[in-house]
């Protein structure tokens, strides 16, 4: 009999498309393959446009990029000879991916059919599990496990941000401001933002894309100097900096939300039309700074939505709008 050992793989693929927080979510099981297995080539698909997430990991070897019309992906993968795929994105198009590349493959429990049932009953059957703890049940198979250092988000020397370049009156710290999301019922409304910015002891400054620059006008207009307007400035990289040098960050159920908590930030999250339980809050690693969340558990309507929706679709908003701002402030500006 042959008690030996078979051979570790050598080269694994990662899939995960998007989104921005779905990616930096990911961060444990690809630094946990590459550290516990020995040797291993670590490769991630990703989608063209979201690279940026993973070009600086140093636990990542080489990054595919998905284009949806694209034809020389699969080849390409294929000639890659990979020993395993992991995939977490576990879509019909990554599954069709992990199988035509004729190697072991394994996902993770989505429980979207829990997800769907709870959004439209209100009765939760889903497991009291964070999503990246499901994760790891992708790689149970290669013997690696949660190593419990958090979420990881490397930013590069040449897109750092110089505080110095601030104006006048944030050189004493400042609280960083998500005010973008993809779904408008993850978004803090302009209205609670000025009402918490007004409360607040530091100025705030307000980061999303160009989508987002004329929120951040009307609400950098209304705050008297105490809200600068960024959105659009700067690339993710950037704006990450900008989160790692604040004070404390403000933010709905987004993508930078999960880059703070990469970053070890306080963070203060104020969740509209989903919820914590769906498995999608902050992961902190033990020691990181507090993550609060805000939210009105009491509503009969949430969560509406497993992702979000471009506006209330009960037309009141009071998952968002019932948030006291007296109390999201107090909370902030302890730091």
């Amino acid at each position: 009999m042959n008690d030996q050992q078979p051979p570790s793989p050598q080269k694994i693929l990662i899939i995960r498309f998007s989104s921005i927080g779905d990616i930096v979510l990911t961060t444990p099981v690809v630094r946990a393959i590459k550290q516990q297995i020995p040797g291993v080539s670590v490769h991630f698909l990703v989608r063209k446009g979201n690279e940026i997430l993973v070009n600086n990991n140093p636990y990542i070897d080489q990054v595919h990029l998905y284009e949806k019309g694209g034809s020389t992906l699969l080849e390409s993968l294929k000639n890659e000879q990979f020993d395993f795929v992991v995939d977490l994105q576990k879509s019909h198009r990554s599954r069709k991916i992990a199988r035509q590349l004729h190697c072991p493959h394994s996902s993770f429990p989505k429980c979207n059919i829990k997800k769907a049932f709870y959004v439209r009953t209100k009765i939760n059957f889903l497991p009291a599990v964070h999503i990246v703890d499901r994760y790891f049940n992708a790689v149970e198979r290669l013997g690696v496990v949660n190593d419990g250092k958090g979420l990881d988000y490397f930013i590069p020397e040449s897109d750092r941000f110089d505080v110095q370049d601030l104006p006048a009156g944030f050189e004493d710290g400042y609280i960083a401001v998500a005010i973008g999301a993809k779904h408008a019922t993850k978004k803090i409304p302009v209205t609670k933002i000025i009402e918490i910015g007004n409360l607040l002891f530091k100025p705030m400054v307000l980061l999303g894309d160009k989508q987002d620059r004329a929120l951040g006008d009307e609400i950098a207009g209304q705050m008297n100097g105490k809200a600068l307007n960024l959105c659009g400035e700067y690339n993710l990289n950037t704006s990450a900096s900008i989160i790692e040098q604040s004070d404390c960050v403000l933010t709905g159920d987004t993508g930078l939300m999960h880059i703070a908590a990469a970053l070890h930030k306080p963070i203060t999250s104020l969740w509209g039309n989903t919820v914590p339980e769906l498995g999608m809050y902050p992961y902190t690693a033990p020691g990181a700074p507090e993550c609060r969340i805000f939210e009105i558990p009491y509503l009969k309507c949430r969560p509406c939505s497993k992702l979000g929706f471009n506006k209330c679709p009960h037309k009141h908003f009071k998952c968002m709008n019932l948030i006291s701002s007296y109390e999201v402030a107090d909370w902030i500006n302890q730091f």
